[in-house]
């Protein structure tokens, strides 16, 4: 079902991208939330002060917040992949909001967008257990004794392979839900206000599924970290 409306498609279409904005309207807002997230950054910290205010008391609260659950999750060794993991969060959440506004349209909704983060996770999962125990991660999956390895290799990497689908389908398949239902609500009882309820709850659930992307990469991470048993 395709969004009446799209502000910046009809942007586009002013300087003859339509075509483009159309076909990919999850780059355009991905664009967009780039460049939001760039700019807001910049304002917080272009005078950064040692009792924070303003954009910066946010920021630095919202950093501080996620540095400290990722470090009670994964450990201090878990700090090295905190950009990561904090950026995905803050990308994922917003992204999945900004749906909710009349106009705007949710990269999280495209499985595009949403493959896109899960094969981040886990490339960075693979290469971060190549990188801490060199070729000893095999062992990962061969499993607990030598005579199961021809059983559980196969298995370990098909369960390894479907985490990339449990993230991308967990989420596209939430925000694409909330998306459709909001679109209803507004064209058969817009007047009446009746999506204002929906958009809260959707508000509260876009924080939970990027707050479960974000506990599932930690997790999927701090796992190949680990030592094999």
């Amino acid at each position: 079902m395709e969004h009446p409306i799209l502000f910046i498609t009809k942007l586009l279409e002013t300087i003859g991208l339509g075509h483009f904005a159309h076909a990919y309207p999850h780059v355009t807002y991905t664009w967009l939330i780039m460049l939001l997230l760039i700019v807001f950054s910049l304002l917080a910290v272009k005078s950064l002060k040692m009792i924070p205010v303003g954009g910066q008391n946010l920021f630095e609260m919202v950093v501080s917040g996620l540095e400290n659950f990722q470090v009670d999750t994964m450990g201090e060794h878990g700090r090295k992949v905190f950009p990561l993991i904090a950026t995905l969060f803050i990308f994922i959440f917003i992204s999945n909001a900004l749906g909710l506004i009349p106009g705007f349209y949710s990269p999280t909704a495209s499985l595009n967008t949403t493959l896109a983060c899960a094969l981040i996770v886990f490339f960075t999962t693979e290469i971060i257990g190549i990188q801490t125990h060199g070729f000893k991660y095999i062992k990962q999956f061969l499993g607990p004794v030598w005579w199961l390895a021809p059983l559980m290799l196969p298995i370990e990497i098909i369960s390894h392979l479907s985490r990339v689908l449990s993230l991308t389908l967990r989420l596209f398949g939430n925000i694409m839900g909330e998306d459709l239902v909001l679109i209803i609500l507004i064209f058969l009882a817009g007047k009446f206000l009746a999506p204002l309820p929906m958009m809260f709850l959707a508000l509260f659930t876009s924080f939970i599924q990027a707050f479960v992307f974000a506990l599932l990469s930690m997790i999927y991470i701090s796992t190949a970290m680990e030592e094999a048993h």
